[in-house]
């Protein structure tokens, strides 16, 4: 009679990610892309990967509304309110963008009680590299 095959691994026998809620980040980086039309406010750990993010679209804004500083603010405040619960305290700041948001989305950071490291603009600017669209004759 042969014998079994013992399972060497199972998802039973014990998680092997962790969870989303378990990770412990004591700090991270706070990414905000503010455009005329809407405001994107991601939070990740230093190495990079997403750990919370939330839009004006998602929070409940939609058309024109999106791009208002309130609109901003809203954001900034539902993706760091999951980071805070799980222990961030510094985070750096990188500003990307010309929209309305940008000051409200920082100043609702501020707010929110994580120390800030330093706040960088990482607009991209061109060294006269592509040529313009032709200007608008309305």
């Amino acid at each position: 009679m042969a014998k079994a095959i013992p399972k060497i691994s199972s998802r039973r026998n014990g998680r092997i990610s962790s969870r989303k809620g378990a990770r412990r980040i004591p700090k991270g980086v706070i990414h905000v892309q503010a455009s005329f039309n809407n405001t994107i406010v991601t939070v990740t750990d230093v190495r990079g990967r997403v750990v919370s993010w939330s839009s004006a679209g998602t929070s409940g804004f939609k058309g024109t509304r999106r791009g208002t500083p309130f609109a901003a603010q809203t954001a900034a405040a539902n993706a760091i309110r999951t980071v805070v619960d799980q222990g961030m305290q510094r985070a750096e700041v990188m500003i990307k963008g010309p929209g309305l948001g940008r000051d409200a989305a920082l100043r609702a950071i501020r707010r929110s009680g994580i120390l800030l490291t330093f706040v960088r603009d990482v607009t991209p600017m061109p060294h006269n590299g592509c040529r313009p669209p032709k200007k608008r004759r309305v």
